[in-house]
């Protein structure tokens, strides 16, 4: 019998490749096109070892493949998609092609949220795999402990898989998690994001609510208690677990300290200590992670003693507080963070793990939302704890209305009034050249974008080459 042919058009899509290599997995003979790509993500796709087209054409599809899975990133006009349309092909998104062909057959495990959604995804799957369940997995980036950030894993095992809340496709503007059919949804965190397809707050939160319709009676929902996310607890019609520090949590943690690269984790249960944990990640926020994780593991079975062993050996996820370059006494590290959330928490990390030294936050104004004024206030408040910070060019700042577009100038401006430096750079060579010359030993240059800024990671490592 044949192997089941699927073309996947925007293979180079960080969830495209995860889901190109759980068709290999599963058996599936695949082939994929794209626009040129670049490392890493050239990289990645070059590991799949499958014909990969450099450029989209309708000639790409006359291999006759079974499905075409069209990537979030194509619409209308995009010549695959019209070639699919006219020709009158099978297709869908990947997230659709998930439930049928692999979560339907497992114990879904969807990891959603606002923020911490990939950490948490790695982290769930890691403790899992660690404890000998053997989990299949789907991680939005590059988990630091796995050779790959996807695996089907075997049929009826758990299958841990992040949860987006951005719209699926150009002919599917639902949630991609609304697809997951999850016997366990945690949720990280409900703020308003995606501002190019949710109005507001409340339309995000109506988007959860969905979401939590398919848990059936027997699964669960696990909600965060110190964030809005509590809020979704009334809408479950599943069992609910939450967590948190708060008191009211059914999983509360309290912060022990910290010492050689841990944090030190007491949770309580039952009314009871649970277990103590070291938590190998920085930051409050990733005390959540882990207990949202170690939650998780205990609905599917495990124990403290083993997840206590698991957790310690947990590597992280690539662009998540990643250090890439020391140099000359200097700390370059690179992190996703992209929200005004994220940013405020991914700095007080960073003063947690490198106290005492001058911090220069280096940000690339990238998402639908942050290009944007919407959050002007919100990034003054989430920068103030940085000694230094640049702001580099505005993604694609052609596209978007003056009067709607994030003031770089008066961002600075008011950053200077709280007594934190604020430079605005026209592009990233001088960002590069700004940092270097006022750099000092012992500086933390803390580079935060959701995109590659322009090549900057490069840029600083060939400065000290030279």
């Amino acid at each position: 019998m044949s192997k089941a042919k699927v073309h996947i058009s925007g293979i180079g899509g960080t969830a495209m490749v995860a889901g190109a290599r759980l068709a290999l997995e599963a058996g599936w003979e695949v082939r994929g096109s794209d626009n040129p790509l670049y490392p890493p993500t050239s990289d990645m796709v070059r590991a799949l070892g499958v014909p990969v087209a450099e450029g989209y054409s309708a000639g790409n599809l006359d291999w006759n493949p079974d499905i075409v899975l069209v990537g979030n990133a194509l619409s209308r006009g995009n010549p695959e998609v019209e070639a699919v349309l006219e020709r009158g092909l099978r297709y869908m998104s990947l997230p659709e092609w998930m439930k049928e062909h692999v979560l339907r057959q497992r114990v879904p495990v969807a990891v959603c949220g606002t923020h911490g959604k990939t950490t948490t995804t790695a982290l769930c799957a890691h403790l899992l795999d660690a404890c000998g369940q053997n989990p299949g997995y789907l991680i939005g980036g590059q988990p630091l402990g796995f050779e790959h950030p996807a695996h089907l894993g075997p049929e009826g095992a758990p299958f841990v898989i992040e949860g987006d809340e951005y719209d699926t496709a150009f002919f599917d503007k639902r949630a991609k998690f609304f697809h997951y059919l999850p016997r366990i949804a945690v949720v990280t965190s409900v703020e308003f994001d995606h501002g190019d397809i949710y109005r507001d707050l409340e339309e995000i939160e109506v988007a959860f609510r969905r979401m939590l319709r398919q848990i059936p009676r027997s699964g669960w929902l696990v909600t965060c208690v110190d964030n809005h996310a509590l809020h979704l607890k009334d809408h479950a019609f599943s069992q609910v677990a939450t967590y948190g520090f708060s008191g009211q949590a059914d999983w509360r943690g309290e912060i022990l300290g910290a010492e050689a690269g841990f944090q030190r984790l007491r949770v309580h249960h039952g009314g009871a200590c649970w277990g103590e944990f070291d938590v190998p990640l920085a930051g409050k926020h990733n005390l959540q992670n882990a207990l949202s994780a170690l939650a998780v593991g205990a609905l599917l079975g495990l124990g403290p003693d083993a997840l206590r062993t698991a957790l310690r050996a947990f590597k992280g996820v690539r662009r998540r507080m990643e250090v890439f370059l020391e140099a000359n006494g200097i700390t370059f590290i690179d992190d996703f963070a992209h929200h005004p959330t994220a940013i405020r928490e991914t700095i007080a990390a960073a003063r947690m793990r490198w106290p005492g030294r001058r911090l220069r936050v280096l940000f690339e104004p990238r998402s639908n939302t942050t290009v944007t004024n919407r959050f002007q206030q919100e990034l003054v408040e989430a920068f103030s704890q940085a000694d230094e910070v640049w702001l580099g060019p505005i993604h694609r700042a052609e596209k978007i209305a003056e009067d709607t577009r994030l003031d770089r100038d008066a961002l600075a401006a008011t950053l200077q009034s709280h007594g934190t430096l604020g430079h605005v750079a026209h592009d990233v060579a001088g960002i590069v050249t700004g940092v270097l010359n006022g750099a000092l030993p012992g500086d933390v240059v803390l580079i935060l974008s959701n995109g590659a800024f322009g090549g900057i990671y490069q840029q600083f490592r060939d400065a000290f080459e030279r």
